[in-house]
């Protein structure tokens, strides 16, 4: 129905503080202390990756129109409610699992990142 369009919204929020976050680092090293702002690219990525297949699935099933009110559902107040309830439902849990994912992506490659190089084990020379 339209439960995408509650991580397009976040899409739209983040592609916005992704912009003003850029022109705040200065130095490398900013983006060192503070690495979820560096990454923040990947969570527009995937918002808006699956906003956009999630919109493509609601026209290929008929629920997004070109005429006016776009939504089927916005056409009677019974089922906009409807609508409302599954935005505040499925499209919240939606954006809350995908920021959930970036943030274990986050976490896991500034894991792997802050790792010490393996030392290389000197080769014996066999006579």
């Amino acid at each position: 129905m339209s439960c995408f369009l509650v991580p397009t919204a976040e899409a739209i929020v983040m592609t916005i503080v992704t912009k003003k976050s850029k022109k705040a680092f200065v130095t490398a090293d900013d983006a060192v202390r503070h690495p979820f702002i560096k990454r923040l690219n990947w969570l527009n990525n995937m918002l808006w990756g699956g906003s956009a297949l999630l919109a493509f699935e609601h026209v290929w099933h008929g629920e997004i129109t070109p005429w006016f009110p776009f939504l089927t559902n916005a056409a009677s107040p019974v089922t906009a409610m409807e609508m409302l309830r599954e935005m505040a439902t499925s499209g919240v849990a939606m954006a809350l699992l995908v920021t959930a994912a970036w943030v274990g992506m986050v976490t896991v490659t500034n894991a792997i990142a802050k790792r010490p190089e393996p030392v290389p084990v000197a080769v014996k020379n066999k006579k």
